[in-house]
């Protein structure tokens, strides 16, 4: 029992051990996948209820589902049988069969011509001694009086029976084993017109008896070249069936003619041969292994991700699941509308959740892939694979770039009507009748729209969630000013929330130059100050009155309570679940920074240069994405422009450089991949946007003295502007 445990226990840690092996992992999830696709596509669902059996009545009506012209295998092999029977075998003659026939007769009749001449035996020895040589039976009498002769006799029968036996063997025909009775008869029939004597006519048809055999013999490789060469020239037989043809009726009797056309069209459901389900699993490793290859050369970030990779499984997998039930639909009353439900098959529906989860372009891919799978799971045809890939492709390209929510829904839309057209089309290349193409086109073509938009919204936030991944449709909607914390901070720090919106028109406006995630970055840029709205009057763009509550307070506590900002926000943003990108942006958006205002403070404060920097620096991290660096350098520019006076356009490009230099200085960018070209780019995105904002205005005369007033009395807080407003 100990013995067994420890074996238990040692085996429970080895695999807790493989388990814990990504490789492990990946392989095995790789291996379940393909075990699904391959069930998936090789199992039926609904297995056929009615039986169909030759020579029995038909449970319900059959009609043709498409066009096809197939072969009739077994007609076809029968025909080609009867054409081989008709071959006449290929005969090869041995021209040694008739040297030595001839030889073993010229042998028998010297030992024959020895007794005879042997004159030391009387007449009975020569007989017995002539019985014992023959090798055949003859008659005593004919024996007795074959002794008598003399051998000059026996040479001339000799000469007269190999002519004989020589003329038949060598004939053009020759001695065929089928054919030898027919030749010893035929020799018989001779020997008897040479009109020789009694015991020689008896011997001589003994001879051969005894020696005659076949000399030509079937060439079987050659006959069956030739039979080969007329089965090849027997055509197959061929069968037409034309879409919507009646194969037969509920009631009537099954013939071999009608069951043949049943199996083709796959109205009859068998179990697939092991060779088919052997076919479709090499087919489905085949493509998932294309498909890994092209991610591992052109995506390696989905490549090394493994929850992406079960993403991209699970999406295949459930949409293959979901066109299997429907290909598995039958709809007695309208066999021709049934059979065209392989075009109601959602395929966009997985190429705009990777689209939308993943990478637009490994989604156009993906859809490739299951258009293939489509067209082998209806039976192989191309019509359905062809449609879905079309429809796949619109799907696609309709949530490539979403503004809102309803985007997906015109998705559908637009889903639908590439299905319509293309169903039209296709059904226009196979020849279907215009009042099915017509029908089948509108109503499936829209269903498919509809069911894949369907499917992709409602299964988006489950995905999400589940796999962590932020899409642009949760970055929308939380993007909106009625979410909580945006709420909050407008109603809490209306300043603060002024001021991200402007942080967000220039963010964006630099990620769209580069190419970048624009979209998480404006959305990012809205939630980056949240954490103010704890205590918002700490911070200059939310005071509405002269009084600073920093007047009040050292220089220390003002740089802490400034720089608890970042860690309120990112605490506020895990509360209300906010995506791990914007919690990123929210923690990196000052790096690792100096409060120069309050550091400097600090120094005039204290003269004994106590005071060190660390003291005065946000706790970082510094920006380790892009998206984040922007945010920072967007932070950092609007704070600043804003406390500008005369804000001409040079004066707020000189300031916007002088900040991104400032920021490369100091260290901040160094964990991103920015390079000093990017960093030109954002510059130039920033002047542009800024010089929209902060554009000369026409100074109205009555109130010129209330802004000389304000700008008089306002001078010492917009010094803050830059130190503890961002």
């Amino acid at each position: 029992m100990l013995a067994i445990s420890e074996l238990k226990n040692r085996l429970s840690a080895v695999l807790s051990f493989l388990i814990k092996q990504r490789k492990v992992r990946r392989g095995s999830a790789a291996v379940l996948f393909l075990l699904l696709f391959t069930l998936i596509m090789a199992i039926q669902f609904v297995p056929e209820n009615s039986s169909v059996v030759v020579g029995q009545v038909s449970p319900k009506t059959f009609k043709a589902q498409k066009n096809l012209v197939f072969e009739d295998k077994e007609k076809t092999s029968e025909q080609r049988r009867l054409a081989a029977e008709k071959v006449e075998k290929v005969y090869s003659k041995d021209p040694q069969v008739s040297i030595a026939v001839q030889k073993d007769i010229s042998d028998l009749f010297a030992r024959v011509r020895d007794i005879q001449g042997d004159n030391s035996l009387d007449a009975a020895g020569k007989t017995t001694k002539l019985k014992a040589a023959l090798p055949f039976v003859i008659p005593e009498a004919d024996i007795t009086g074959l002794a008598d002769f003399e051998s000059k006799d026996s040479q001339a029968v000799e000469n007269s029976v190999n002519n004989l036996v020589g003329n038949i063997m060598d004939s053009r025909g020759g001695v065929v084993q089928d054919r030898l009775e027919e030749a010893k008869k035929t020799l018989y029939d001779q020997v008897e017109g040479l009109g020789l004597a009694g015991p020689y006519d008896s011997f001589s048809k003994g001879v051969v008896g005894r020696f005659l055999r076949p000399n030509t013999f079937v060439n079987y490789e050659m006959t069956q070249q030739k039979q080969e060469q007329a089965m090849a020239s027997v055509l197959p037989t061929m069968i037409s069936v034309k879409e919507g043809e009646k194969l037969i009726g509920e009631g009537e009797i099954v013939t071999e003619e009608q069951y043949v056309k049943l199996q083709a069209l796959g109205l009859i459901r068998e179990k697939p041969p092991l060779t088919s389900v052997l076919g479709i699993f090499l087919l489905v490793a085949m493509l998932m292994t294309a498909a890994l290859i092209y991610l591992y050369q052109q995506n390696r970030e989905i490549y090394e991700h493994a929850g992406h990779l079960y993403l991209l499984g699970i999406i295949v997998l459930v949409v293959m699941g979901v066109g299997k039930a429907i290909i598995a639909i039958n709809v007695t009353q309208w066999p021709e509308f049934g059979a065209q439900f392989g075009y109601m098959v959602p395929v966009a529906a997985a190429g705009m959740l990777i689209s939308i989860l993943l990478d637009s372009r490994l989604a156009v891919l993906m859809v490739a892939v299951l258009s293939l799978l489509l067209g082998v799971m209806t039976e192989n045809q191309l019509r359905f694979g062809l449609v879905g890939l079309i429809g796949g492709i619109a799907g696609v390209y309709s949530v490539s770039k979403l503004s809102q929510r309803g985007d997906l829904v015109r998705a559908g839309f637009y889903t639908s009507g590439a299905n319509v057209v293309a169903i039209f089309i296709v059904g226009l290349v196979n020849g279907s009748p215009l009042a099915l193409l017509l029908s089948t086109s509108l109503a499936l073509g829209v269903l498919n729209g509809i069911l894949s938009s369907i499917l992709t919204n409602g299964s988006l936030p489950f995905l999400e969630n589940t796999f962590h991944i932020t899409s642009p449709v949760r970055l929308l909607e939380i993007s909106n000013p009625n979410n909580a914390l945006l709420k909050r901070l407008l109603t809490e720090a209306p300043g603060t929330y002024h001021h991200s919106i402007i942080v967000g028109n220039l963010a964006e406006s630099a990620t769209d130059a580069l190419g970048g995630d624009s979209l998480m970055v404006r959305v990012g840029a809205y939630y980056h100050d949240i954490g103010k709205s704890k205590r918002p009057y700490f911070f200059i763009e939310n005071q509405m009155t002269a009084d600073n509550p920093h007047d009040k307070i050292t220089p220390s506590l003002s740089t802490l309570i400034l720089t608890s900002h970042v860690k309120d926000g990112v605490e506020m943003a895990r509360e209300h679940k906010l995506p791990q990108g914007i919690i990123d942006i929210i923690e990196q958006h000052h790096g690792t920074s100096l409060v120069s205002y309050f550091y400097h403070k600090a120094l005039e404060n204290d003269r004994n240069e106590t005071v060190t920097e660390e003291e005065f620096r946000y706790e970082g991290p510094k920006p380790r994405t892009r998206e984040a660096a922007i945010v920072m350098l967007a932070d950092s520019v609007e704070a600043a422009v804003r406390s500008l006076q005369n804000a001409t356009q040079g004066r707020v490009e000189g300031l916007v450089r002088k900040i991104i230099k400032d920021k490369l200085n100091d260290g901040q960018l160094e964990e991103c991949d920015l390079t000093f070209k990017d960093l030109n780019v954002i510059a130039s995105a920033f002047v542009r946007v800024l010089s929209g904002i902060f554009h000369s205005r026409v100074e109205y005369p009555e109130m010129s003295q209330e802004i000389e007033r304000r700008n008089t009395n306002g001078g010492s807080r917009k010094q803050l502007a830059g130190k503890n407003g961002s």
